[in-house]
């Protein structure tokens, strides 16, 4: 069975966690694609949503999605969104689309966080996916060498900036074995806007979409 399969179960399978009449969060990614064509198909009522993306805002309005700024939508019940790794522990690394920043500040301002995977990306330790780390431009290099010392590799990602106007270091290569130790420590780098390891707001429900249905994880 395909990876585009499991996808949309999951997206799907998050459809029973949308509140009606209210104000959604939402991420950015395939999954999170799949996730908003499904609310369009459906036509489950929304007041609006919050979106973590220039890419999602396009494509909620598309669907006939109003979306909000943040500051005016105040705490969305609930947030909606991929990931690049996950763990039974939820907790996750995301980034991989650019869009970690915005994706953390829903994420810390809902009051619940269901996180849609398939199963491939849903591993026993996180770490094998390179870690997104969103960096100022002129701090760049000096940012670099920082997350060499942490023993990762980081490199570039040339040509893409974000939605904020920042850089994308992607660390390859870094053992993660407590990841809130490790994203306080990158957290901590002057130059850093925020790495893609959620740890201290972990996914409050994992829906992972496998060949035999869909799994829901909690704490």
């Amino acid at each position: 069975m395909d990876s585009t399969t499991l996808k949309r179960r999951a997206a799907e399978a998050a459809l029973d966690y949308v509140p009606h009449d209210e104000i959604l969060g939402v991420g950015t990614g395939s999954t999170v694609n799949f996730f908003i064509d499904l609310l369009s198909e459906r036509r489950i009522p929304l007041k609006g949503a919050v979106s973590s993306s220039e890419a999602t805002t396009e494509r909620l309005r598309r669907a006939g999605i109003e979306v909000y700024e943040l500051n005016d939508a105040g705490s969305p019940e609930v947030y909606i969104d991929g990931a690049d790794e996950a763990t039974r522990h939820l907790q996750l690394i995301k980034g991989g689309g650019g869009a970690l920043t915005r994706e953390k500040v829903i994420a810390a301002a809902s009051r619940r966080f269901v996180c849609i995977i398939d199963s491939s990306k849903l591993k026993d330790f996180l770490g094998a996916f390179p870690l997104p780390v969103e960096v100022i431009p002129m701090a760049r290099s000096f940012v670099a060498r920082e997350l060499f010392k942490l023993g990762g590799r980081p490199v570039w990602r040339e040509g893409f900036v974000t939605d904020n106007g920042n850089a994308i270091l992607d660390v390859h290569n870094l053992r993660i074995p407590d990841p809130g130790k490790m994203e306080d420590r990158i957290n901590a780098i002057p130059g850093v806007v925020t790495a893609g390891l959620f740890a201290h707001r972990a996914a409050d429900v994992l829906l992972v979409g496998s060949q035999h249905g869909v799994q829901t994880i909690t704490p």
